[in-house]
C-alpha cells in the first residue's frame, strides 16, 4: 500500500531539492547591490507617502473586477469550443446569450467612463 506514495516521495524530495538549490545559489552566486530605491516601498504605481489607510481611487478595483469578468469568459468558452460539436444550436444560443450579456455590461462600463484612465 505505502510503495504506491513513494513516487509522490521521491517527486516531493526531488523538489525541495530543486528549490533550495535554487534559493541558494541565487542568492550566493547573484549580484547584491541594494539603493535606496530598491530597498523603497513600492505598491500599485504609487509610492509609500503616507498612512497605509490612505484613499485609493476605486477604477483600480473597476479594472481587476473587469479583468476577472472576461478571465472568466475565456474559461467558458475553451470547453465550449471543445465539445462544439456534440452540444447543438441550443449549446450555440447558450453560449451566444451569455457572450451578449457580457457584451452589454462591457458597453455599459465603457459608456460609464469606467475604462478611462486619467
Amino acid at each position: 500500500m505505502l510503495n504506491h506514495y513513494l513516487p509522490v516521495l521521491i517527486f516531493l524530495l526531488v523538489a525541495l531539492v530543486v528549490g533550495v538549490t535554487s534559493l541558494l545559489m541565487g542568492s550566493s552566486l547573484g549580484p547584491h547591490r541594494p539603493d535606496s530605491e530598491k530597498l523603497s516601498p513600492y505598491e500599485c504605481g504609487f509610492e509609500a507617502f503616507e498612512d497605509a489607510r490612505m484613499k485609493f481611487d476605486v477604477r483600480y478595483y473597476l479594472v481587476a473586477i473587469l479583468f476577472i469578468l472576461f478571465d472568466l469568459e475565456i474559461a467558458f468558452l475553451f470547453p465550449w469550443a471543445v465539445v462544439f460539436d456534440q452540444i447543438g444550436m441550443t449549446g450555440f444560443l447558450a453560449m451566444m446569450l451569455f457572450l451578449a450579456i457580457l457584451v452589454v455590461g462591457f458597453i455599459y462600463e465603457w459608456k460609464k467612463g469606467a475604462l478611462e484612465w486619467e
